[in-house]
């Protein structure tokens, strides 16, 4: 994989530090990308999202999901086992794991279910009202009344 020099964006852009580090993160990321433990993102509606991540072997007790710094959490981490059990073949993987999701900006974590063997993490992103679209009426030129200028009479 090629290496991308991300110094150009640095010098022209202003205010854009954030993305270029999110890209340099995932671009480093993808090197060393662990498969481990597989997971799912789907869109379930218009601003919501689910991410169900296989956590087959453990328990609610030995999971944890948390939000910190603009990033979604997700680690685990195996209680000791009995050391009398003896396998003649283990395939389960219940090793130690954390896994890390970048939010974006308005992105709330909603809740977590643990059904089957599968971790949902409910997402929905929600827009304050002063970043939502909204419409202007326009005035006919007739009722546009000027505000901001004063007549010299009532000054004086």
């Amino acid at each position: 994989m090629r290496n991308f020099d991300l110094a150009p964006l640095y010098r022209a852009t202003v205010g854009f530090d954030q993305i270029a580090d999110m890209l340099d993160r995932v671009m480093s990321n993808d090197m060393t990308a662990n498969t481990y433990p597989p997971y799912n993102i789907e869109k379930t509606a218009d601003d919501a999202y689910r991410i169900s991540i296989a956590v087959a072997g453990f328990a609610e007790n030995d999971l944890s999901v948390e939000v910190k710094d603009g990033a979604l959490i997700v680690s685990a981490r195996k209680a000791e086992e009995d050391e009398d059990r003896v396998y003649l073949h283990r395939g389960i993987a219940t090793r130690a794991f954390e896994r890390r999701f970048q939010l974006a900006d308005h992105v709330k974590v909603m809740g977590a279910t643990h059904t089957d063997g599968m971790l949902h993490i409910d997402l929905v992103r929600e827009i304050p009202e002063a970043l939502k679209p909204r419409r202007i009426a326009i005035a006919k030129g007739d009722d546009v009344v000027e505000k901001d200028v004063v007549d010299a009479e009532t000054v004086n």
